[in-house]
């Protein structure tokens, strides 16, 4: 067909359309794969608020928490008065005030007492850890936090880490309401009070790894709960929490020198109670409650991540 022939408005239509196509399109480029995190660490700060949340944002059970110590101080710290038994013997009070010192390092069971409530609220807080695990695999979270790139160090680190932040937010809580009640604060200082809640947190993050490591594979929560009544008594009564370690039998004197929590108890009783005027040997020297208690955090807690690499799996 002769072009000439071709009406205009058709042959203006086509140079139109033949000038909008693009003589050449380049191909899109690809985009680069996102690089893997590798560190140990990804992931731990994640997980760690995870489990603080659901803590915090659940008042009832940090108030549960706290009835157990608030019992033992309000009733049996304040029954259990020594200093009465004392002075009902007809004793003077510089006599009196010379035999609690002599016993319990302070003129004050309640305030020996005190410190030991401290320690218990971490082990049980310590001790439900492990319960966490045991939800998350039940609960099919676990499996997904394996699917991810995270670490099975890094759950387990988490897991003992949240539990050291909320035991040491209870024991401050429980250390508060023993003031109230009738503590002994003329010693108080704040190095004191850093010490010993450095010595409080070692022992809860020693403790929180042994209960995560006993439930790695573990999926049935009364196992569990069995393994927490198992251990926690004895390492509550095999310890100085409650009564001071001469006035026990000669066999559970040798039990409490292995029991790490005492360890930690009688480091805590030095820096908030004092030791001046207190006859040598009630304490422990400071620099080996602080050795005994670092080296039991750190062994367990490398168990723990050493554990995770065989035990933790989908």
């Amino acid at each position: 067909m002769d072009s000439s022939k071709v009406p205009e408005e058709k042959l203006t239509r086509t140079t139109t359309v033949q000038e909008t196509v693009p003589e050449s399109v380049e191909p899109p480029v690809p985009r680069s794969m996102p690089k893997l995190n590798k560190s140990p660490l990804h992931g731990l700060w994640a997980l760690t608020l995870r489990d603080l949340r659901k803590w915090y944002t659940n008042p009832y059970q940090l108030l549960i928490s706290l009835i157990q110590p608030v019992v033992w101080l309000g009733i049996f710290g304040k029954a259990l008065n020594f200093g009465t038994f004392i002075s009902q013997s007809g004793a003077s009070p510089a006599v009196q005030n010379q035999i609690l010192l002599s016993t319990f390092g302070t003129k004050s069971y309640f305030s020996f007492l005190s410190v030991g409530m401290l320690a218990s609220i971490i082990l049980f807080t310590a001790a439900f850890s492990g319960m966490s695990v045991v939800f998350d695999r039940r609960f099919g979270f676990l499996n997904k936090a394996l699917s991810t790139p995270v670490s099975r160090g890094a759950i387990v680190v988490s897991k003992v880490l949240q539990s050291g932040v909320r035991s040491l937010i209870q024991a401050g809580m429980v250390l508060l309401i023993a003031v109230v009640l009738g503590m002994d604060v003329s010693n108080f200082s704040v190095i004191g009070l850093l010490g010993a809640f450095t010595l409080l947190f070692f022992m809860g993050f020693a403790l929180s790894s042994l209960f995560v490591t006993l439930a790695l594979r573990s999926s049935d929560w009364q196992t569990q709960m069995a393994i927490i009544n198992l251990l926690n008594l004895p390492l509550l009564f095999a310890s100085n929490a409650l009564f001071p370690v001469k006035i026990m039998p000669t066999w559970l004197q040798y039990v409490v020198k292995f029991n790490p929590v005492s360890y930690a108890i009688d480091g805590a009783r030095q820096l908030l109670l004092g030791t001046a005027g207190v006859p040598s040997g009630i304490y422990n020297p400071l620099w080996l409650d602080f050795t005994v208690i670092t080296a039991f955090a750190v062994a367990l807690t490398a168990v723990g991540v050493v554990m995770s690499w065989k035990l933790l799996t989908k």
